[in-house]
Parts: structure tokens; C-alpha cells; sequence
């Protein structure tokens, strides 16, 4: 099988084309678990897969390390797009892809070389719901509720430093209050242009960026725009017309490979 290994602010996907490989004896789940091994497979945060699609000009199928498949990933598809304009060699800027959270709109933003460096993502109209009294082994946190398409638990706090994120994110993540898990993201405001985030991802526990998470930071915020700083690099969020989430941020190629 051939694959790509791609990464957005170091949050790393492996991507696998349909089109070119046949995909339809295997076993998905398992498959992901030891891709994203990073002792006995390649090594990822996840598993993007490119299919066609009937509604769009793609669609994304998303795999986590545990095998489990979230609705949206905004790392991801800045890199998927990036792929599926470079592969497909595309003259539109604007790609329309399908996710199990909806049609999202990346647009790959150039070099004056015309090579691909950034991407922006029209993520959608954030779902706010409650904020909830979460009570862990290590106290009781406030958390914002918000759905990028896939659930996020945003908790202010003054410190990040005295986050434990591998006692927390797990007992957070699988909280009576979320059936199918969350995302969890501890922020610290540092001041009204920005925001520092780290993350515990559903599923693939913690990682060194989430773009659905920076989103759902930034609209917990109340903030129009901000850098958000993550332990990866920097995206650039946008609170547009009509309360839509404008992402922005690098996508990049690692390298090509095979694997049996």
C-alpha cells in the first residue's frame, strides 16, 4: 500500500488515495491501529482517506490511533486538501470536501511560486450548547460545550502549567455527561489577540495541535479573531459573517512510502 505522510502543526495524518489502492477487503479499524503505531507502524495521529464523493469534489474518512472515527478533524483537512490539489494537480483554489460533519470548503492558500503553504477552511457555524461543572479526581472545571461537528469541552484556566492533560483529558474525555466521548482543550488567555491551548484529542489522546479544538477555543472566547498558540504552532482563527469559523493554517507533505 502505497501512502503519504502529512502534518499540520506537527499533528500527523497518514493519507491513503482509494483511487490508486484497493481498500475494499480491509479491516479499517484495524488498519488504523497499526498505521498510527509509532513503534510497529508508521506512526500518526490518524488516518485520512480520499474517496470520491457524490455531493462534493471529495470526501475525507477520518481514523483515529484507537480505531474509532471522529465527524471532523481541521489539521486533517488542511492537509487533505493540500494533497488532493497537489495529486489531482486542480486549478480551483477552493476544494468543496464531505465529512461525516458536513461539507467544509478548504482554499489552499499559494506561494507567489504557486506552491501550497497555508490553507483556509470555512469550518462552519459553531453548536453551542450549556457550560458544564465537570468533576474529576482533580477537581471540579467549568467547561465550555461546543461542536466544531465533533464535540469539544473548553476549560479556561489561569495556568496551564498546573494541568495534568494525561490524568485529566482521559477522565474528561470519557465523562458520563459525553455518550461519545469529547475533545478536551484546557486554554489560557494571554491576551485579547490570543489565546494557549493544549489539547487532549478523543481517541488519540494528547496531540500537538486540534484544529476544531483551536476553533471551539476561539468561540469560547467571545473573541472575533485570535492567534491561537498551540504546542505545535500557531493557527489564525476568524469568527466571520453570519458567526461562521475561519481556520487558518500550514499543511505539509513529510514524506512518500510504502507498507505491507
Amino acid at each position: 500500500m502505497k501512502f503519504t505522510k502529512m502534518q499540520g502543526l506537527g499533528n500527523d495524518f497518514v493519507v491513503i488515495d482509494s483511487r490508486s489502492e484497493k481498500l475494499d477487503e480491509l479491516n479499517f479499524k484495524q488498519l488504523a491501529i497499526e498505521l498510527c503505531d509509532r513503534h510497529f507502524g508508521i506512526g500518526a495521529d490518524g488516518i485520512l482517506i480520499v474517496w470520491p464523493s457524490t455531493k462534493a469534489h471529495y470526501r475525507m474518512q477520518i481514523l483515529n490511533p484507537d480505531g474509532s472515527e471522529p465527524e471532523m478533524c481541521g489539521n486533517g483537512i488542511r492537509c487533505f486538501a493540500k494533497y488532493v490539489y497537489e495529486k489531482d494537480k486542480l486549478k480551483e483554489e477552493v476544494i468543496s470536501v464531505e465529512t461525516k460533519a458536513g461539507i467544509r470548503l478548504p482554499a489552499v492558500i499559494l506561494s507567489p511560486t504557486g506552491e501550497v503553504e497555508g490553507v483556509e477552511v470555512d469550518m462552519g457555524q459553531p453548536e453551542i450548547t450549556d457550560n458544564l461543572q465537570l468533576t474529576t479526581d482533580n477537581g471540579t472545571f467549568e467547561a465550555h460545550i461546543i461542536s466544531m461537528g465533533n464535540p469539544h469541552a473548553v476549560i479556561f484556566v489561569d495556568d496551564l502549567s498546573k494541568i495534568n492533560l494525561f490524568e485529566l483529558g482521559p477522565q474528561i474525555e470519557n465523562n458520563s455527561h459525553f455518550p461519545n466521548r469529547t475533545n478536551v482543550e484546557f486554554v489560557k488567555v494571554l491576551n485579547d489577540k490570543e489565546l494557549e491551548v493544549i489539547v487532549w484529542e478523543r481517541g488519540a489522546g494528547e496531540t500537538l495541535a486540534c484544529g476544531t479544538g483551536a476553533c471551539a477555543c476561539a468561540v469560547a472566547s467571545g473573541k472575533k479573531r485570535v492567534l491561537v498558540h498551540l504546542p505545535g504552532g500557531n493557527l489564525d482563527i476568524e469568527i466571520g459573517e453570519e458567526g461562521k469559523v475561519l481556520m487558518r493554517g500550514p499543511a505539509k507533505t513529510v514524506f512518500e512510502g510504502e507498507i505491507n
